[in-house]
């Protein structure tokens, strides 16, 4: 209409690819959201319903306990064994 001609059509838009899965056995982000819903929702929802605080911390830390033995148990244990060396080692120095 105002006589300057009209501008190319813009350019195809790349797929969009989606984020890597982290490989087994890793604690991704998906798994620390659920962990940081799913336990203080089930201590809440215990202690609401009348169960006294020391059995929550009890339950709730043998859930954590098992869930670090299998994350160890899946990692082949190197990982664990590697960060209880460099605490170890820092204790030790000091830090």
């Amino acid at each position: 209409m105002t006589g300057l001609p009209a501008l190319p059509p813009p350019p195809a838009a790349e797929p969009s690819r989606p984020a890597p899965a982290p490989p087994p056995g890793r604690l991704g982000p998906t798994h620390t959201l659920i962990l940081l819903i799913a336990f203080p929702a089930l201590g809440t929802a215990l202690f609401l319903n009348g169960t006294p605080t020391s059995d929550i911390l009890t339950l709730l830390g043998g859930c954590g306990a098992v869930g670090a033995a299998v994350l160890t148990a899946a990692g082949g244990g190197r990982r664990l064994v590697a960060v209880l060396a460099e605490a170890a080692v820092r204790s030790g120095a000091g830090k």
